[in-house]
């Protein structure tokens, strides 16, 4: 049975990712460590689109955790058509000031498990001739990120590795697509509901299903990069262009002193 195959699928951007895809045919695989996420999503694509869903509650930062969501797929009989790695966790702190196995999970979910799980849906993917891979980066890939550094610098592994895996597969027959949202409205922040929407309303902030939107459509047309919305554009635009030196009068701001000295 084909299917596709999404990490962090029990809220924010993964779920939309499945309940998008499922809204155009496909099977799904639903992956978290969220059981009860997994659930309700799984229940609400069946009864909202037709499509069968499978759930997978699996913490992705144990070591053999990536191998185990491939054998389960394999052991059901699933030929995964898309993958898409999408699971995160975002963390405000400096990294004196970080407990060591919040990094270590970090570097596990994003940089090694999806690394492994790329490894192995690539590989099958390459043998069928055809296969789609989409890989959620961040605009903070492509600039020093003072306060959030363990998980800025995880996000310009996925950049360099999604773009590498690009030309490693583009002759396969399996696009490699990498995406990099800048804020999105998911339970990543905790604002209320009177800042988001003006976050939104000003375009500093986009909602899920407006990136999942334009991440899939660039993934469908096979494009190498993704970057969501005008603003993005514009962030990663003046980030690669702008000197990392140019932080350093910003940190002096007191404003940005203050927030430092709290995180």
């Amino acid at each position: 049975m084909k299917c596709a195959l999404i990490t962090g699928a029990s809220s924010g951007m993964g779920e939309e990712y499945a309940r998008q895809l499922a809204a155009k045919g496909y099977n799904i695989v639903v992956v978290s460590n969220d059981a009860e996420g997994n659930r309700r999503v799984a229940d609400e694509l069946t009864q909202r689109y037709n499509v069968w869903v499978e759930s997978i509650c699996m913490d992705l930062t144990h070591a053999d955790s990536a191998e185990q969501v491939y054998q389960r797929v394999v052991n059901r009989g699933l030929e995964v058509e898309i993958f898409i790695s999408n699971a995160g966790m975002l963390l405000f702190s400096q990294l004196d000031r970080t407990l060591g196995d919040h990094i270590s999970r970090i570097i596990a979910l994003h940089c090694t498990t999806p690394t492994q799980l790329c490894r192995l849906f690539a590989r099958d993917m390459r043998l069928r001739g055809r296969g789609r891979i989409l890989i959620v980066s961040s605009i903070t890939a492509w600039t020093p990120y003072p306060t959030i550094s363990h998980y800025a610098a995880t996000k310009a592994y996925l950049k360099s590795f999604a773009e590498s895996l690009w030309y490693e597969m583009r002759d396969a027959g399996v696009s490699v697509t990498a995406v990099f949202p800048s804020a999105v409205d998911t339970p990543f922040y905790t604002l209320d509901d009177k800042m988001r929407r003006l976050l939104l309303r000003c375009g500093v902030m986009m909602s899920a299903e407006s990136v999942v939107r334009k991440a899939l459509k660039a993934m469908f047309r096979s494009r190498r990069r993704c970057l969501p919305g005008i603003i993005t554009k514009l962030e990663a635009a003046v980030c690669a262009l702008m000197p990392s030196c140019m932080l350093l009068p910003i940190l002096k701001l007191p404003q940005v002193k203050r927030i430092l000295d709290r995180v």
